[in-house]
C-alpha cells in the first residue's frame, strides 16, 4: 500500500503558494438529506481528526510555473466520499477555472459516494462530469493525480476522465474498492500500475518527481499555437532517392535506418508520453505518443509516432485520443508512419482493429489543427494511411508508401517470388513516384530540408 498523503500534504508537494477558493456553504438537514442516525456526529469527527470541513479542499496554486485551479481530496474525511457539499465545492472550482482561463489539477483520493446521502450524493458524479466536459469544452486542460486510494466514482470521473491521468507507486486505483471487489478478485489488478499496463492511465510517479512532472505537463498543454507543426530533418541515409521500388523498400526495411525515438530525440528537446486508449489497452512499443516542446522555436507539437511494427488496435486508438486533446487544446501535431500494416493476427480482429482505424481516419480528417506527416520508413497500406494528413505528407529518401506490400501483391496475382522486386516497381511506391501522384508534397519540398518547412 503506498503511503496516504492528506489534501494540504498533497497540495503542498506540487505547489508553494497554495489558496484555497472560498466555498459554497449548504444548509443541512439534522444528520443530512436522509436524515442517516449518527451523520452530524460522524461528520464532526471526520472535521476534528483532519482540520476540514469537507473531503475535499479547492483553490489555485503555481505549480511548476503555470497557474492553475487545484483540487485535492481529503481521505481522512470520511474516505474523501463525495456528498452535496463536495459537489458544491467541485462545480465551484470547475467555475473558477473557467472564468480565468486555469488548467485543473485534481488530486484524488476517494472511496466513491457517500452512502449517508444515498442517491443524492451518487447524483454528484453527474454534476461532476457536467463540470468536467464543460471545463473541455472551454479548451482547458485537466489533469488528475490518483492517491491511495482512488476507487468508486470517483475514479470513473475526475480520475479516468482526465485528458492526462498520473498515479502515485502501489496506489490501490480501481472502479471496485477492497471491501466490495469478489472474493477471489487479484489484488494486483487494482493498483496503479496495473491501470497504467490496461491504458486505463498515462504513468506511475514518484511523489519527489511529481511536482516537476505536473509542471511539464501543464507548460506543454497550455502552450497551443496555430501554426503547422514543421517537418523534421530526414536522418541517416544518403538522401538520394532510391533507384528501384525494391530498392525502395529495402532501405525502409532496413534495421540501420533510423526509427521513431531517434526522429523525436532530434525534434524535441523534452517530451513527454500520453500511453493508453482508455478502452483496456496500450502499444507503449508499437505507436509513441505524447507532447513535446520543439527544439526549433520552443513551442508545443504534439505527436504520434509508429515504430516500425504492425500498430495495434490500441496504438491507433491512443493516437485518437492524443489528436483529439491536442484538437481542443490548440496544438498542432505531427505524425510519424513507419509501419508494415495493421496488426491482423485474430486477436487484434477481436480487439477491433478495424473500428480503430476507422476512428482514426475519421479524427484526422476533421482535426482543426494543423496536422504533418512524415513518412519515415515503410507505408503499409491504410494501417499506415490512417495516420497521414490529407495534403500535408512528406516522405524521406529512406521510405515508400503503398497500396500493399510487393510480396502480398505478388501473392495475390499469382506471381512467383522472383517476381517481388518488379512488383514493387509497378506499384509506384518510391517517395518520388508518390510525389509526381500528388500523394506527396511536391517540388522543392519532396523531400523535408528545402523551402518553407511549415507551408
Amino acid at each position: 500500500m503506498a503511503d496516504r498523503l492528506s489534501a494540504r500534504a498533497a497540495l503542498a508537494l506540487v505547489t508553494g503558494d497554495f489558496a484555497e477558493l472560498p466555498h459554497p456553504r449548504r444548509r443541512s438537514a439534522p444528520d443530512g438529506p436522509l436524515g442517516w442516525h449518527g451523520y452530524d456526529d460522524a461528520r464532526a469527527r471526520a472535521a476534528d481528526r483532519t482540520g476540514e470541513s469537507e473531503s475535499v479542499v479547492c483553490g489555485t496554486g503555481t505549480v511548476g510555473g503555470t497557474r492553475a485551479v487545484l483540487i485535492a481530496f481529503e481521505f481522512g474525511f470520511l474516505g474523501g466520499s463525495l456528498g452535496e457539499g463536495t459537489g458544491d465545492r467541485l462545480e465551484s472550482a470547475h467555475r473558477h477555472a473557467r472564468a480565468h482561463r486555469l488548467p485543473v489539477v485534481s488530486l484524488v483520493a476517494t472511496g466513491g459516494s457517500r452512502m449517508q446521502e444515498g442517491m443524492l450524493a451518487l447524483s454528484q458524479l453527474q454534476r461532476v462530469a457536467r463540470e468536467s466536459a464543460l471545463t473541455r469544452e472551454a479548451g482547458l486542460a485537466q489533469l488528475a493525480v490518483v492517491r491511495d486510494p482512488t476507487t468508486g466514482g470517483g475514479w470513473a470521473t475526475l480520475g479516468a476522465g482526465a485528458d492526462v491521468t498520473l498515479a502515485l507507486p502501489g496506489a490501490q486505483v480501481g472502479f471496485a474498492g477492497s471491501r466490495v471487489r469478489p472474493a477471489d478478485a487479484d489484488p494486483a489488478a487494482y493498483t496503479a500500475e496495473a491501470q497504467v499496463a490496461a491504458g486505463s492511465a498515462d504513468a506511475v510517479v514518484r511523489p519527489a518527481e511529481l511536482p516537476e512532472t505536473l509542471g511539464l505537463w501543464l507548460r506543454l498543454l497550455t502552450g497551443g499555437s496555430g501554426e503547422p507543426a514543421e517537418v523534421p530533418e530526414p536522418l541517416g541515409g544518403s538522401g538520394d532517392p532510391p533507384a528501384t521500388g525494391w530498392e525502395a523498400v529495402r532501405r525502409a526495411r532496413s534495421p540501420e535506418r533510423p526509427r521513431a525515438r531517434a526522429y523525436l530525440d532530434a525534434y524535441f528537446s523534452r517530451r513527454t508520453a500520453v500511453v493508453g486508449d482508455r478502452c483496456g489497452g496500450a502499444d507503449p512499443d508499437g505507436v509513441l505518443c505524447g507532447f513535446g516542446t520543439a527544439r526549433r522555436d520552443g513551442r508545443t507539437v504534439a505527436f504520434a509516432a509508429q515504430t516500425g511494427t504492425a500498430t495495434r488496435p490500441a496504438g491507433y486508438r491512443t493516437a485518437t485520443r492524443l489528436i483529439r486533446l491536442a484538437d481542443r487544446l490548440g496544438i498542432p501535431v505531427l505524425t510519424l508512419v513507419d509501419t508494415p500494416g495493421a496488426a491482423n493476427d485474430a486477436e487484434a480482429e477481436r480487439q477491433g482493429v478495424g473500428p480503430a482505424i476507422a476512428e482514426l481516419f475519421g479524427t484526422v480528417a476533421t482535426a482543426r489543427i494543423p496536422v504533418t506527416t512524415l513518412v519515415v520508413g515503410e507505408g503499409g497500406s491504410g494501417g499506415a494511411l490512417a495516420l497521414a494528413a490529407p495534403g500535408r505528407t512528406w516522405a524521406t529518401p529512406d521510405s515508400y508508401f503503398s497500396v500493399i506490400a510487393p510480396e502480398s501483391a505478388a501473392a495475390i496475382l499469382k506471381r512467383p517470388a522472383a517476381q517481388v522486386p518488379a512488383t514493387a516497381d509497378e506499384l509506384l511506391l518510391r517517395p518520388q513516384d508518390l510525389a509526381e501522384l500528388g500523394v506527396i508534397r511536391t517540388g522543392d519540398q519532396m523531400f523535408p530540408g528545402t523551402g518553407d518547412r511549415r507551408s
